[in-house]
């Protein structure tokens, strides 16, 4: 009697047990899987938000602050500063140059221009802003070319000290430019290691004359053309003598010329006359220098007030009476047969409504500062069209104007006094406009789309368009879809509904094992092997696209020629064995029959007939390579899932279809495509996702060329390659650097966004149809 009271209290017990059990892995496994769901929403927000996070500088507003003031007790007619924003340099009219602290405006010293006596200065001149030099023009005719240089040591407690110094590289005593003794107002230099090139005037008429260095032994020369001083001296103890080597006169109209720059390279020299008339002169004409083009700055009642060249010295800067400082440089026509430039304007920046007096670019940058006549001075971007900022300096006439060559500081000179002005602001150069707008790029015949981000010179334009990238990205989903798309999912449809079971066993597992393979591996057999072999057959692939569905329509009209007991020997559904061998064939056919098309149609070269009979250009890693590579990735994903979504539809819905009297492939398109529709529009989306994202196919395989082309023989570069390629070498913080940054997180909100999209479109795919 005990055993049989106890027995059942026991078994209960044991089911409770068991039923706490469950209850708790429950708990477990609910709590295991919530918080791997929400540790993975957690880890894409934080993804997200680093991206924003190292993309918003960017976009951050400029800091451009008065820091602080001072007096000058004489006019300045140039001004430069050192890097550090510590030290900069003032040059009075009396050929004084004043060196004094940033800090305070105090000064720490002096040293005077040798001006040869009873002369003055009636101007000053800048060369390129990249080589430091300046030119004072002198009442005599004469120059003297100077630089400024600022050494750097450091103290016994590591405080930096600088060092200001003039340097005179091609001697203290002024070079005659104008014989015949009138002043040298306007000028333009351009020097080089052994040279100097100066655009002037000689007794009234334009001259493009050379200084170059001799070896004389004497320390002077008398008609100041040579110089002698312990600076210049070689190794040998003989002074560096600079002559005139060469002066050509060119011919230009007679009439007052108010300013002078000359372009890249010494090939174009500028010449501004009357309120703003300008003369393109070719400085390199086989028969001499000649003028090129003549035309008009500003319209009728305007004049040009300001002229400087852009750093880099391919655009021209022209400020004019109204407020405007508008950039030029010269087009090529390519239209024309030869070599044909036009200056034209490409933009304009309004600084206020007074007269520009002073406009001064920066030495790293395609940025510059102008100030005008109501003390106004501004900061703008050329190449994003961006204006920084624009600040009120006083109410007195801006005069002279300096940046550091690290763009952090401004010294602003009026006719009432002097001041400096801290400048904080990373990334001028991008803005919503360059990074997704065409943008005119100098040198460039006419706006454009372009992406190109580093250059060997140091006055390079940095081109970070997004547009091709994001194009490139686009382009090569589309092609790898296109053929993805039909071979998945009408193979899924055929493996679902159609295969028997046995062969569905064997082929759903083996597509799917295509998952595994590596991408780098496919995309190395893309561009090594796949690339070259589709070039040297090229019209063997396409006429596949002929050939085999062909012999696919002539293998089923065969087969249903044979008699029913022919074909009962294979069973049921695995019919589709059959076609392997005529489609091995037919591939074996079609490239075998490749150069004789060639020769027959093309001439011999498929690539040469594209280039000049349809002008479609032809690069062995293009579009069709990553199509057919990426295509082949992409397959398996879309076929599982697919083909999951479309075996899952319920027996009872084909069932009663097929009890209706509707044939298989009724079943199939009217019940069985519908139920299954959520599940293949994921996969499509799924598939395209992988295919927006996909890096090495592409990497390796497109050749990356960042072009804006449908051409499927041209490559293309894709946001997720481009990052791949370059951010090893970009500078951390750098522009470059960061939209890196910006076109990860354009891929990233691109697949959201796409993601987004097909759940929405599957939710309300399977309200309309799960009730079926």
């Amino acid at each position: 009697m005990p055993n049989d009271t106890t027995t059942p209290t026991t078994a209960t017990d044991t089911l409770a047990r068991r039923a706490r059990m469950r209850r708790l892995k429950d708990r477990l496994a609910n709590f295991v899987i919530g918080f791997g769901g929400v540790f993975v929403i957690v880890a894409i927000a934080l993804i997200f938000f680093y991206l924003l996070f190292e993309v918003k500088p960017l976009f951050d507003d400029a800091k451009f602050e008065q820091a602080r003031t001072f007096e000058t007790q004489a006019p300045v007619a140039w001004a430069d500063m050192d890097e550090y924003n510590s030290t900069g340099m003032r040059l009075a009219p009396d050929g004084e140059v004043q060196f004094f602290k940033v800090a305070d405006g105090r000064v720490s010293g002096t040293q005077q221009l040798p001006l040869p006596e009873g002369t003055r200065i009636v101007s000053v001149q800048r060369g390129a802003i990249t080589s430091g030099l300046v030119g004072v023009g002198l009442s005599n005719g004469q120059i003297i070319v100077f630089s400024p240089n600022y050494g750097v040591s450091y103290g016994a407690d590591n405080a930096r000290e600088i060092t200001p110094e003039l340097r005179f590289p091609y001697g203290e005593t002024p070079l005659t430019l104008d014989r015949s003794g009138q002043p040298a107002l306007h000028f333009a230099l351009r020097g080089g290691e052994d040279d100097l090139k100066v655009l002037g005037l000689d007794s009234g008429r334009l001259v493009w004359a050379e200084f170059t260095e001799q070896q004389e032994a004497g320390a002077q020369e008398e008609g100041g053309l040579a110089f002698g001083l312990e600076s210049a001296m070689d190794d040998s103890g003989m002074a560096k003598v600079f002559a005139r080597s060469s002066a050509a006169a060119i011919d230009y109209p007679t009439k007052p010329v108010h300013g002078m720059v000359i372009g890249q390279d010494a090939r174009w020299g500028y010449v501004l006359s009357g309120t703003g008339d300008l003369a393109v002169i070719n400085l390199k004409a086989e028969s001499g220098p000649v003028i090129y083009q003549q035309l008009s700055l500003v319209p009728g009642g305007t004049s040009v007030t300001a002229l400087t060249a852009l750093q880099g010295n391919v655009s021209l800067l022209v400020g004019d009476s109204r407020g405007h400082v508008s950039q030029w440089f010269l087009v090529r026509d390519v239209h024309s047969e030869i070599d044909r430039f036009t200056l034209q304007k490409i933009r304009s920046f309004r600084l206020g409504d007074a007269p520009v007096t002073v406009i001064t670019p920066e030495v790293r940058r395609k940025g510059f500062l102008a100030g005008d006549e109501k003390g106004r001075i501004g900061y703008f971007f050329t190449t994003s069209e961006r204006t920084i900022g624009i600040r009120q300096a006083g109410d007195a006439p801006i005069r002279a104007l300096a940046i550091s060559s690290r763009s952090e500081g401004v010294y602003v000179q009026s006719e009432k006094g002097a001041g400096f002005w801290g400048l904080h602001i990373e990334h001028p150069d991008i803005s919503m406009k360059s990074a997704w707008g065409k943008v005119w790029y100098e040198s460039y015949a006419a706006p454009e789309y372009t992406w190109q981000s580093t250059s060997g010179d140091n006055t390079f334009e940095g081109k970070l368009s997004l547009m091709p990238l994001t194009f490139g990205t686009l382009k090569a989903a589309f092609y790898a879809m296109l053929l993805a798309a039909p071979l998945a999912i009408c193979g899924a449809m055929y493996t679902a509904v159609f295969m028997a079971p046995g062969l569905r066993r064997k082929v759903k597992p083996a597509i799917e094992l295509m998952q595994a393979l590596p991408t780098v591996i496919l995309g190395f057999l893309a561009g090594l092997w796949l690339a070259p072999a589709i070039e040297a057959n090229l019209p063997g692939i396409f006429s596949l696209l002929v050939v085999t569905p062909l012999v696919i329509l002539l293998v089923g009209f065969a087969w249903v020629q044979l008699p029913r007991e022919k074909r009962a020997l294979i069973p049921d559904g695995w019919a589709p064995v059959v076609l392997i061998l005529p489609i091995l064939a037919a591939g074996w056919l079609s490239f075998e029959l490749s150069r004789p098309i060639e020769i027959a149609f093309f001439g011999g070269d498929v690539r040469y007939w594209l280039e000049h009979s349809t002008g479609l250009a032809f690069d062995q890693r293009n579009a069709l390579i990553v199509g057919l590579a990426m295509g082949f990735a992409v397959i398996a994903p879309i076929f599982s899932i697919a083909e999951d979504a479309l075996f899952a539809v319920p027996r009872h819905l084909t069932n009663g279809s097929l009890a209706l009297g509707a044939t298989q492939w009724q079943t199939l398109m009217r019940v069985v495509l519908p139920t299954a529709s959520p599940g293949i529009f994921s996969a499509l989306m799924i598939g395209l996702g992988r295919a927006v994202g996909e890096t090495m196919i592409v990497l390796m395989a497109t050749g990356n060329t960042a072009v804006m082309d449908w051409n499927i023989f041209e490559g293309m570069r894709t946001l997720s390659a481009n990052v791949a390629v370059e951010m090893g070498e970009a500078e951390v913080g750098s522009t470059h650097f960061r939209v890196l940054f910006l076109s990860a997180l354009v891929l990233f909100v691109l697949t959201f966004v796409l993601n987004t999209v097909a759940e929405i479109v599957r939710a309300r795919l399977r309200k309309k149809y799960g009730s079926l």
